[in-house]
């Protein structure tokens, strides 16, 4: 199965989300956006893992997360990777307790590189991706949109997921597949 860890958000703070990516929608011309259920924060994409591989990274998900504890974040502010023409990722940012998300992500990249999923190449920059490949109508300033967005608490992460990845009917479903509880 294709696979990922992240950390979920609970309903409101998806349907916040959802809010202004509709906002956003309406001044695209075209453009791939992630659906509501989706919103998640990823810290490690696994790519496609089998039975044993997902028991090894059980044991593993657990021992690191039974020596984290849990810490606060918040989405902040709006960002993009671009394209020429266009924007390849629009986002949401993460803040808050940063030394502790990091923490935790360099941790699980560092034991599961020991059962052969290679570490990250690229510094970990933590986001929530809201849509691809878009293309806004030409006079929609996102500059201006951008310093308009205001912060989403997300709360106390306790928590994070293996989730799986699927196609169906030609849209993505991520399903929580594991739970791995932050327990210092």
């Amino acid at each position: 199965m294709r696979a990922f860890i992240g950390i979920d958000f609970d309903n409101n703070l998806k349907n916040e989300i959802s809010t202004l990516q509709q906002r956003l929608k309406s001044f695209a011309i075209k453009g791939r956006w992630k659906y509501v259920d989706n919103f998640h924060l990823t810290l490690k994409f696994l790519n496609e893992i089998d039975s044993y591989q997902q028991n090894e990274i059980n044991k593993i998900m657990k021992e690191v997360c039974a020596q984290k504890e849990p810490f606060n974040l918040k989405l902040s502010g709006l960002g993009t990777f671009s394209g020429k023409d266009y924007v390849r990722v629009l986002w949401l940012g993460i803040a808050g307790e940063m030394e502790k998300l990091r923490s935790l992500q360099k941790e699980i990249d560092r034991e599961l590189d020991k059962i052969g999923f290679p570490k990250e190449k690229r510094e970990y920059r933590p986001h929530v991706t809201i849509g691809q490949d878009i293309v806004f109508k030409e006079d929609f300033d996102l500059k201006e949109f951008q310093s308009r967005v205001k912060d989403y608490k997300i709360g106390k992460v306790d928590r994070i997921y293996l989730y799986k990845s699927e196609q169906i009917n030609n849209k993505r479903i991520y399903t929580k597949v594991s739970e791995y509880i932050l327990a210092v």
